[in-house]
Order: structure tokens, then C-alpha cells, then sequence
């Protein structure tokens, strides 16, 4: 199983039922796939979507419907199809329990940067969607990144590096290695990768982080 696959599976167990749950681009709509027939989970996207499933088919797709990473999805019994101004109403009325979002930064005050990498003066990728909305709107806001970038630098940070979708908005984060939660006393480390110690975790983290006086869990890939 590799790292994306881990944190998808991981950030599923966060869900709880009945929620309203937003998937946002990039790893977070592959939690539709992982989400048991008994657990009831309204999941909405930014682009016009309440209550699907997990991926069609090859051939059952519609090419009208599809999530926040342009995927096609499965309408469930009771899905409604409508606009992006309703989409958006919904998000900034405060009606989405909770928001996956993915990350190219987070930090230990519960900092997000996860939309402007810069390529140009003054221009960025991959630009900001509905992440601002959603983070601002959300009642739950839990991020999932790759613990590392691809030079081994730690993305889990004392203080974000790229410019912030919002200030002290997550609290949870996922990456392949660990599970923290957002505390006013910053970062809690909660589950730890089964093949890692306590410090060899820190000495890939760049944020500072808590263990509370207790052995963290086992980092949990149930679904």
C-alpha cells in the first residue's frame, strides 16, 4: 500500500454518521471509496453535488456528475444535482460538518497553505478553488499531505512557507506517518506508523510536537 493510499484510508476513520462531509481536490475524494455500506455519509462537493458514492464503474459513469478533482461519481438515493452559487451557499452558510482538504503545507498553529505554489512572479499553481471557503465554512477542517517532499523536506511545519489559505483553521492532520491534532498548545501526536519510533518521527518533522506523557496509537487503516 503506498503513502496516498495510507492517508485515504486514515482520513475515512475520521468521518462520523450522519456528517456532511466535503471532499476537496487531490487525495480527499478517494475517501468516497472507503466508506462502509452501514455508515451514513452525506458527501458534498464544491462544484454542484450532495450525497454520492464511491466511483462508477467503467461505462456507468455520467459525464454531468462529478467531483471536486473532475471525477465521475455515484448519485446515491436522495442526491441532488444544482449550482455552484447553491454549492457555495451551502459551504459559507455553515452546513458542512466537516472538509478534507489536501496540502502543500501545514504548521503547528493550524496553519494551511494548499493552493499557490509560485512558478512566476506573481503567479501561482494550482490556484484556490473552494479551499478558502471551505475552511473558513467548515465545522472540521482535516488536512492530509505526504509527511515529506520529494527532496525529504519535512511539509509539516513550525510556520507555513507558501502563502496561507487560512490561519488556525485545521484540526486534524494526516500524512502517511503520523496522525496530530490541533491544540491550543499546538500539535498532538496521536497515532504514529507502525514502523516508526516517537524520535525518528521528529527528526523528519519540522514542526514541534506533544506526546502527552502517553504512547501514541497505532496508526489505523481499517476500511
Amino acid at each position: 500500500m503506498d503513502a496516498r493510499e495510507r492517508i485515504i484510508r486514515r482520513a475515512a476513520l475520521e468521518l462520523q454518521d450522519g456528517e456532511v462531509v466535503n471532499l476537496g481536490f487531490g487525495m480527499p475524494v478517494g475517501v468516497a471509496n472507503c466508506i462502509p455500506a452501514e455508515k451514513n455519509i452525506v458527501f458534498q462537493t464544491e462544484n454542484g453535488a450532495l450525497m454520492f458514492g464511491p466511483t462508477p464503474g467503467w461505462g456507468d459513469d455520467d459525464s454531468d456528475t462529478a467531483n471536486a478533482a473532475s471525477q465521475p461519481i455515484t448519485l446515491l438515493p436522495g442526491a441532488s444535482i444544482f449550482d455552484i452559487a447553491t454549492s457555495f451557499a451551502i459551504i459559507r452558510g455553515g452546513h458542512v460538518d466537516a472538509t478534507i482538504l489536501g496540502a502543500l503545507e501545514v504548521d503547528q498553529e493550524g496553519n494551511i497553505a494548499n493552493w499557490a505554489i509560485p512558478f512566476e512572479e506573481g503567479k501561482y499553481l494550482p490556484g484556490m478553488g473552494g479551499a478558502m471557503d471551505l475552511v473558513g465554512g467548515a465545522r472540521k477542517v482535516i488536512a492530509v499531505l505526504q509527511h515529506c517532499d520529494k527532496q525529504g523536506s519535512s511539509k509539516v511545519l513550525r510556520a507555513c512557507t507558501l502563502p496561507i489559505t487560512g490561519k488556525g483553521v485545521v484540526d486534524t492532520i494526516i500524512t502517511e506517518r503520523a496522525v496530530f491534532r490541533v491544540t491550543p498548545r499546538g500539535l498532538l501526536l496521536e497515532e504514529l506508523s507502525e514502523d516508526m519510533t516517537v524520535e525518528e518521527l521528529q527528526k523528519i518533522t519540522d514542526a514541534d510536537f506533544e506526546v502527552d506523557g502517553r504512547v501514541p496509537g497505532r496508526y489505523r487503516i481499517d476500511c
